[in-house]
């Protein structure tokens, strides 16, 4: 046993205590995952008001969340399509949060270049989940590129109990751009390639 795996045991084991409770009690996983993103607003909420440790403890607290409905529902039996779209789309609502949480926060501040890069950062990340759904409903897979969902939201922690979330957001905006052109290559090529062998 590495130092690793005794210290992902030792913290699976309050979420185990979690997720049995949640099936105990029969707390249906989209309930879970609606309060997740109900907490996630609340760390937006601190962003916005400069609050960064106290955003990066909620930020934790969601992601509780957002780890445990999945299991939740795999213990259930509840696993549904429904439930993998309601994930995605809830997803999309708790990363947009943060983000206008922070423009907020710089606006009020007069920092119109924090503004701006906030903005694109948001952006980049949006299109990253985009170009990701919209490519596997052409090609089977594309997963391509780092930065993907867990990927900013532990930068968002670090930026948080860091109070360097400016310079998170540069890391996530550069990042999901690369992400995203690695998306559309990745397509493009998939589609050709595929073009050329129905000719052949």
């Amino acid at each position: 046993m590495t130092v690793t795996g005794i210290i992902g045991r030792i913290c699976m084991l309050p979420l185990r205590l979690i997720i049995s409770a949640c099936v105990a009690l029969r707390i249906h996983p989209n309930i879970l995952t609606f309060i997740g993103v109900l907490i996630n607003f609340a760390a937006a909420g601190a962003l916005a008001l400069g609050k960064f440790v106290t955003a990066g403890v909620i930020m934790v607290i969601a992601n509780i969340f957002d780890f445990i409905d999945g299991k939740v529902a795999i213990e259930m039996g509840a696993v549904s399509a429904f439930g993998g779209f309601w994930d995605s789309v809830i997803d999309r609502f708790s990363d947009i949060s943060l983000f206008i949480g922070l423009i907020y926060l710089y606006s009020q501040l007069g920092r119109t270049d924090y503004v701006m890069i906030t903005a694109l950062a948001m952006m980049f990340a949006i299109m990253t989940s985009y170009t990701r759904a919209r490519a596997e409903s052409l090609i089977a897979k594309c997963k391509v590129g780092f930065m993907e969902r867990p990927e900013r939201i532990v930068l968002f922690m670090i930026g948080a109990f860091t109070n360097r979330m400016a310079a998170v957001m540069w890391v996530i905006g550069v990042l999901s751009v690369f992400t995203v052109a690695d998306r559309i290559i990745l397509t493009y090529r998939e589609l050709r390639d595929a073009r050329r062998e129905a000719v052949v």
